[in-house]
């Protein structure tokens, strides 16, 4: 069945890691996890509450104090890339795992999410002994130094459409900072992360140091976020989410960091390469192997008025290819929604779009109206590419998230007015712009309202580059070095000289 992960009769069940011992929730409850593909239950996570958070946080805060925190620098990296190599060694078991558990086409989780996620620990442990202070001469009586220090115990909190990969942003920056951490998975999709654990163990840190609990947002989630010997949050997920952390932490006062969603503007000019721009565009909103769950979907398609039709004929070419189904196909080129009401609240925006006024040029449809009568994947929660035409950036599908396959095509004039779109959002994470001339690429830079700009291009990623939003979008960073300082508080230390 699987090297990692546990199971009980047909049913995979992985347990929640607290100090350093793999086991059950206290409550002895478990939550149902559900393949997408099919609509049917594959596995049982632990139903984490109060008991289990507060038995990982004292864990977490006792390997920090411990020694964790002062563990040196080159012993961090050294642990970091032991998990690195475990998880190459366990890529192609993870990758099924996650697919399994949310959907995303098994080709794009294994030769995009999973090398990422290796990479990631490796690029944290070489950050590990980069941390450094400063010196400041303020007199010549006085000398001043500056020293960074680890935060203490992190709540790390990860979503369900790409679970590993940011796990291994977000958690491989506490760790090479010297914090240790609390994980808390999606429980929609939580069986790679709490399968990965085994091996942050068989790698050798600590007892305590990782520790991951499964939960809902309700009983595990809420506990963590406001357990007070919890000194940082990092969260990526919903805004509306995000304001409720916010809400529930604030007793505390404790630092929050969070990836939020996003609307963002791909902005086609009548000058740009457009068969690199129709490829770009495509797989950027709709065409994904995750159907479009991805917080940076470019699903406001802005297209220059001289290019229009010419663009959509061509995006509509690119729809006929996809293939839907079973996402561990090589033959499959975009899978299902992750989970069942995910699943419906994408379905009532293709319904909304109909009633705003804006047309369909392609898809619209969803569920068994998919597949042939006594298909396994009939009962599954797919949705088709789906692309609007003629819409405004008035209507609810060009301003709300939809976090599916389901993007709108926007017309402009001129470069001022696609900005005006553009920036028309309460959200700020992302903005894709398409053009051959250099001069407007350097203008549209500064002037686009988003934490992540490509110009030809879309979704370029990397660990060593910053990421984030403005606006909605979140603040705060995951990946390169302005991340790992995140995770740092800085302390002035004043000695005095004399005369």
């Amino acid at each position: 069945m699987s090297e990692l992960l546990e199971w009980n009769g047909e049913l995979a069940r992985p347990l929640n890691l607290i100090d350093g011992v793999f086991q059950p929730a206290d409550s002895g409850q478990w939550l149902d996890s559900t393949d997408p593909s099919t609509g049917s239950v594959w596995a049982q996570v632990p139903a984490g509450e109060e008991a289990d958070v507060d038995a990982a946080v004292s864990a977490a805060k006792r390997a920090f104090h411990g020694s964790w925190r002062d563990t040196p620098a080159l012993q961090r990296a050294a642990l970091l890339r032991s998990a690195a190599a475990l998880f190459e060694e366990h890529a192609d078991e993870l990758a099924r795992i996650e697919t399994r558990d949310n959907g995303r086409i098994y080709a794009e989780t294994r030769a995009g999410d999973l090398p990422a996620v290796y990479q990631m620990f490796h690029y944290w442990a070489g950050a590990a002994d980069k941390i450094q202070g400063e010196t400041v001469r303020v007199g010549p009586g006085s000398f001043n130094f500056t020293l960074p220090e680890p935060v203490g115990v992190v709540a790390v909190i990860v979503p369900w459409n790409a679970p590993l990969s940011i796990l291994a942003a977000k958690l491989g920056a506490a760790l090479a900072a010297g914090c240790t951490a609390v994980v808390k998975p999606a429980e929609q999709a939580a069986c790679s992360i709490l399968t990965a654990a085994k091996l942050f163990e068989r790698a050798g840190f600590p007892a305590g140091v990782v520790n991951v609990v499964c939960g809902t947002g309700a009983s595990a989630g809420d506990a963590l976020v406001q357990h007070r010997d919890v000194q940082k949050i990092t969260f990526t997920g919903s805004t509306d989410t995000a304001r409720r952390i916010t809400e529930s932490s604030a007793q505390t006062l404790k630092p929050l960091a969070f990836e939020l969603g996003g609307k963002s503007a791909n902005i086609v000019f009548a000058d740009a390469d457009l068969e690199a721009a129709e490829i770009g565009v495509s797989t950027a909103s709709i065409f994904t192997g995750g159907a479009g769950q991805t917080c940076v979907a470019g699903s406001r398609i802005l297209i220059q008025r001289p290019i229009y039709d010419e663009m959509l004929a061509r995006i509509e070419k690119r729809a006929a290819t996809v293939a839907l189904g079973d996402p561990m196909a090589s033959s499959t080129s975009m899978g299902p929604i992750a989970f069942d009401r995910q699943f419906e609240k994408v379905r009532s925006y293709l319904e909304l779009g109909r009633e705003e006024g804006a047309e369909i040029v392609f898809g619209g449809r969803s569920g068994e109206e998919l597949f042939e009568r006594g298909s396994p994947y009939a009962s599954g929660y797919f949705v088709e590419p789906t692309l609007f035409r003629e819409a405004r950036n008035d209507m609810r599908i060009c301003r709300e998230e939809i976090f599916g396959p389901v993007a709108a095509v926007i017309p402009f004039e001129s470069e001022e007015e696609a900005v005006a779109i553009a920036n028309d959002s309460e959200y700020g994470l992302a903005c894709g712009v398409w053009t051959s001339d250099l001069k407007r690429a350097h203008r549209m830079v500064p002037r686009v309202e988003a934490g992540a700009v490509w110009v030809n291009a879309y979704r370029r990623i990397h660990w060593a580059v910053p990421f984030g939003g403005v606006k909605n979008s979140g603040y705060g960073r995951d990946s390169g070095l302005e991340s790992l300082r995140g995770y740092l508080r800085t302390k002035s230390a004043w000695i005095e000289l004399g005369e």
